[in-house]
């Protein structure tokens, strides 16, 4: 397991006015993330750089342990045990299966617990209720406005006829949003088929399966196991002519047609702002609502848009009157890349 620790410091001083020196407060904060993606990753690099910038302003050290548990159970078992045996003051979960093992590992503690990228947290158990969470623990959601990602697709092709769904089974952000695409699907008469994945081997052969299945257009929500595997599939779909519309902006920076939803770089420095309102604050994470999100943005991936044949300006259009803005990007590995 490889770990790195950032120190997040602040540097201004105050000047030597009286007496005896003011001493900086100091706080440790352990972040686990579930997976490296461009969304998860994207939210960390923002509650760190929010931390930085609140640490500067405020006078507070912020020690940040930061590790990454590759989805494996056993990894961020020892990395939550790792912060416990460091005594840290807060722990963030990114990421629902982190969150949850972090709720249950610091029940009975004082030790608080702040959220991100959870898309269903009353569903999973983590709050009673987004406005009075009830427990230790509160954060950031990124819900997905799932029937507004339908509508875009009509939009576009309001004779579609099959909707693919690509998804893993297993993931519990995946769970609400798939029922829901179900049920609008359903009351539009269009028909679907699923497909689904739990490694990145599997989500091509899924992926193969809805080019076979004949789909008019793939629809995957805010899932970590197809975002991990989106780079080895998204030419698979241009290649047959299906757009791809997903949960994020991050699934299109990986080649998908559109990601629709939350922006991520926001999610994380909102997240940075509660973890610091908690431990500088004294703010009670059992009544600090849930924060959650305007799903309006749509981000077009101009060269998949170009691939598979459509006109970007007809497609903004489109998805105008849909849409709080749309956006356009180019396929990269990272969000640091297009922006170098």
């Amino acid at each position: 397991m490889k770990k790195r620790v950032l120190a997040i410091a602040a540097t201004a001083m105050a000047t030597m006015m009286m007496a005896s020196p003011v001493m900086a407060q100091d706080f440790k904060i352990g972040i686990c993330n579930y997976v490296d993606d461009a969304s998860l990753n994207q939210i960390v690099d923002n509650i760190q750089s929010r931390l930085e910038e609140i640490g500067k302003e405020k006078d507070v050290n912020f020690d940040v342990s930061y590790d990454n548990c590759n989805a494996d159970a056993n990894v961020m078992e020892q990395i939550i045990s790792d912060f416990q045996a460091d005594n840290v003051d807060l722990m963030v979960g990114i990421a629902t299966p982190v969150a949850m093992r972090m709720q249950s590992a610091t029940e009975g503690t004082d030790t608080p617990v702040v959220f991100s990228a959870v898309s269903d947290p009353v569903g999973s158990g983590l709050v009673e209720d987004l406005d009075a969470p009830g427990a230790n623990i509160t954060g950031t959601s990124d819900y997905l406005d799932t029937a507004s990602i339908m509508k875009l697709i009509q939009a576009v092709n309001p004779d579609v006829k099959k909707i693919g769904l690509l998804y893993d089974i297993g993931q519990d952000s995946s769970t609400t949003a798939i029922q829901e695409a179900k049920d609008y699907l359903d009351k539009e008469g269009i028909e679907y088929v699923e497909r689904t994945g739990t490694t990145t081997d599997e989500v091509q052969l899924a992926a193969d399966a809805l080019v076979a299945d004949g789909v008019d257009a793939v629809f995957t929500p805010t899932d970590n196991t197809i975002m991990t595997a989106e780079l080895s599939i998204y030419e698979k779909f241009i290649d047959a002519g299906i757009p791809q519309y997903t949960g994020a902006d991050s699934f299109a920076l990986n080649g998908a047609f559109v990601g629709y939803g939350v922006d991520y770089a926001n999610l994380g420095q909102k997240t940075a702002d509660m973890i610091a309102d908690i431990l500088m604050n004294d703010a009670d994470p059992a009544t600090t609502s849930v924060e959650t999100f305007d799903n309006g943005t749509a981000t077009v991936n101009t060269e998949t848009c170009e691939g598979l044949g459509l006109d970007l300006e007809t497609v903004k259009k489109d998805f105008e009157p849909l849409c709080t803005q749309v956006n356009e990007i180019v396929t990269a590995e990272s969000f640091d890349d297009v922006e170098k």
